[in-house]
């Protein structure tokens, strides 16, 4: 019968353990480098609240006047 070669499992998880740390430091790295703004919101990202607004405004006819 074969023996289970527990050093390769180990193994294994240790460089699972590994990535996931290297992963982690990334991240952290990253949230150091690009702050996010006081009130929470990705600062890349348009607020829905804004969109919501046009969108409501122009299904009302209300749509805001452009300078020509």
């Amino acid at each position: 019968m074969a023996k289970t070669n527990f050093q390769y499992e180990k193994r294994q998880k240790e460089l699972e353990k590994k990535k996931k740390a290297e992963e982690k430091a990334r991240r952290k790295l990253e949230a150091k480098n690009n702050p996010k703004p006081a009130d929470g919101t990705e600062g890349d990202e348009p607020e829905a609240d804004d969109a919501e607004v046009d969108a409501d405004a122009a299904a009302d006819g209300d749509a805001p006047s452009q300078p020509q």
